[in-house]
């Protein structure tokens, strides 16, 4: 971005776009539009409303930091601080991890299997996206959900008292953070699935998210391992456990699920049509 000739919103969002396609940044226009509506603090649709004006220095200066960042590999959620889940704006920063449009598919899995005034567990909550939304589609549900991040916590609890959802957030790994004979007719999580030898070949802003919320270990199935497997005592009978997972899981994890005593298990596909979370259920009460 030169001096001399005024810098119009119209202006400044053409430039952006071409040098976002050329750092290989995705849907370059739109997020362009995105930081400089943070930059300016409105709404995307004012710029727009306000195309032929003109950007003092300030405002310039911070959008040219702004695009800086994006183009070396930064997340567009981290630089605006918001990413929006099911319709609801959501806190995030580099202690979470940026949730994904396909997790809305598993939020409303575990919502369609959460009765009127059940209990649901969310485990490796991260910014709170499946829990603080379960607690708000589902009024009167009990929302427990967990993280071993300290610091992701701190996330998860502003997100929670900024929706206004009652979660009851608690640091641990896995089972630990509960108490003895706890159950949940839901059990749901967004937990590390990506195999390990596939981490460096990530996205860059990806690899910027943290390690520890996505690194599933030398198969992806660490933890959903031990989530299937301690699930069947923390469930109700009849209880359903919920699990977003990487598309090389197919076949594994249903079966994982079902030699854990679950009576069926079928994997989903997401948007784009990969398979991406797996719902088992438990038998009923005899």
């Amino acid at each position: 971005m030169s001096e001399g000739e005024a810098w119009t919103t119209l202006r400044l969002l053409a430039w952006t776009q071409e040098f976002f396609g050329r750092k290989g940044v995705d849907a370059p226009r739109l997020t362009a539009e995105l930081l400089l509506a943070h930059a300016l603090r409105c709404e995307r649709m004012r710029l727009y409303l306000d195309f032929d004006k003109p950007l003092g220095a300030p405002e310039l200066a911070a959008f040219r930091e702004l695009v800086r960042r994006r183009g070396e590999g930064e997340p567009t959620a981290y630089l605006t601080g918001r990413r929006d889940f099911y319709g609801r704006p959501f806190r995030v920063d580099a202690r979470v991890l940026v949730p994904r449009p396909e997790t809305e598919l598993v939020l409303e899995a575990a919502r369609d299997a959460l009765p009127e005034g059940g209990a649901a567990l969310d485990l490796c909550t991260g910014s709170g996206a499946l829990g603080v939304s379960l607690a708000l589609e589902r009024a009167g549900a009990r929302v427990v959900a967990t993280d071993l991040s300290a610091d992701a916590l701190v996330v998860a609890e502003e997100n929670a008292r900024a929706l206004g959802a009652a979660v009851d957030l608690r640091q641990g790994d896995l089972w630990a953070a509960l108490r003895e004979g706890e159950r949940f007719d839901v059990i749901v999580s967004n937990p590390p699935y990506v195999p390990r030898g596939e981490l460096d070949t990530l996205p860059r802003e990806v690899r910027r998210e943290p390690r520890l919320a996505l690194d599933g270990g030398p198969d992806g199935l660490d933890l959903l391992r031990r989530i299937v497997e301690g699930a069947p005592a923390r469930l109700v009978p009849g209880g359903t456990l919920v699990l977003e997972m990487h598309e090389r899981h197919l076949d594994v994890l249903p079966r994982l699920c079902r030699e854990a005593g679950f009576e069926r298990a079928e994997a989903r596909p997401d948007l784009a049509g990969l398979p991406r979370l797996t719902v088992a259920r438990l038998a009923g009460a005899a």
